[in-house]
C-alpha cells in the first residue's frame, strides 16, 4: 500500500534481425514470459494469487498481428510463412519511406504527436505491411481478413482475457497511432496515406477505447 515493491521477476525473449533495421519478436514467446515472469514475481513476494488486486501492463511501441482465429500472422519478408515471427518491434524502421510519405501530408492529426510520425510508430508499419506483405495486412488489417493489429500493450490486456476482450488503451491509441481522443478515429489520415475503404476497420484496430486503469472483464 506505501509502493514498496516486492517481488521482481525477468526472463528473456527472443528478438530477430534478419535484415538491417529490421527487430522482430513473438508474441506467444512474450505472453509464455510474462506469465512465468508473474508466477515468479509472487513468488518472490512471498505472496498468492487471491492476494493481487489487479495486473497493468506496459511495453514498447510494438505492432501485433493476429488472425481472424488469433493466431499470429507472420511479418518477416525473408520467411512469411513463419506466422510465430508476428510482432514488429518499436525500435525496427522498415517504415521510414512510410513515415516520410505519412508526414509529407502534413494531416493536422499529425500536431497531436508532435507534427511528425516515427517509423516505429503504427500506422507507418502499418503501411509497410500493405506496400510490402498485402497477404499479412489484408489477414490481420481488413474487415475481410478479419484478424486484429494491436500495440503490444493492448495485445498482452487482449491476453490476459483469453481474448474475451478487445478494448484498447487509450493511452496507446493517442501516442502511437494517431487517435483523436476528443472524436475517435480519424479516416481522413488513414485515406491520405494511401489505406481504402476497407483497410483499418475498428474491428481491426480498436472499437472500445478506454482510459488507463479501466478494469477489463
Amino acid at each position: 500500500r506505501d509502493g514498496t515493491l516486492l517481488g521482481v521477476h525477468k526472463q528473456d525473449i527472443t528478438m530477430w534481425n534478419p535484415l538491417p533495421e529490421h527487430y522482430e519478436q513473438s508474441s506467444e514467446d512474450i505472453w509464455a514470459a510474462v506469465c512465468n515472469c508473474v508466477r515468479g514475481a509472487l513468488s518472490a513476494a512471498g505472496a498468492t494469487a487471491d492476494e493481487v488486486c489487479g495486473v497493468a501492463f506496459d511495453a514498447t511501441c510494438s505492432l501485433v498481428l493476429l488472425d481472424s482465429e488469433g493466431a499470429p500472422v507472420g511479418i518477416d519478408p525473408t520467411v512469411p510463412d513463419e506466422a510465430r515471427r508476428n510482432v514488429i518491434v518499436w525500435m525496427d524502421h522498415r517504415s521510414e519511406e512510410q513515415a516520410a510519405r505519412i508526414n509529407r501530408g502534413g494531416h493536422a492529426r499529425l500536431a497531436n504527436v508532435g507534427g511528425a510520425v516515427s517509423p516505429e510508430m503504427e500506422v507507418p508499419k502499418l503501411l509497410w505491411l500493405r506496400d510490402e506483405m498485402p497477404h499479412a495486412f489484408h489477414a490481420a488489417a481488413t474487415a475481410e481478413g478479419g484478424g486484429k493489429a494491436l500495440d503490444l500493450a493492448d495485445f498482452l490486456a487482449y491476453a490476459a482475457t483469453d481474448g474475451s476482450q478487445h478494448a484498447r488503451s487509450l493511452c496507446t491509441v493517442v501516442c502511437k497511432w494517431n487517435y483523436d481522443a476528443g472524436g475517435g478515429w480519424d479516416r481522413g489520415v488513414f485515406e491520405s496515406v494511401g489505406f481504402g475503404e476497407g483497410d483499418l476497420p475498428e474491428a481491426a484496430i480498436g472499437k472500445d477505447v478506454l482510459p488507463p486503469g479501466a478494469a477489463l472483464g
